[in-house]
């Protein structure tokens, strides 16, 4: 699955690595501002009574 991604990238080895590193990014922002406080309602752990 990699090898795909990666083949179907354009231009030379620096800028498929350019392009890897700001998906990534992309990717690492998306979850951390969207998915994981999305799920983290959803857990049991909010709903704490003493």
């Amino acid at each position: 699955m990699y090898g795909l991604f990666w083949r179907s990238l354009p231009g030379p080895f620096i800028v498929k690595l350019l392009i890897t590193l700001a998906v990534l990014v992309g990717v690492f922002f998306l979850l951390m501002e969207v998915v994981f406080p999305w799920v983290s309602t959803m857990m049991p752990y909010n709903d704490v009574a003493v």
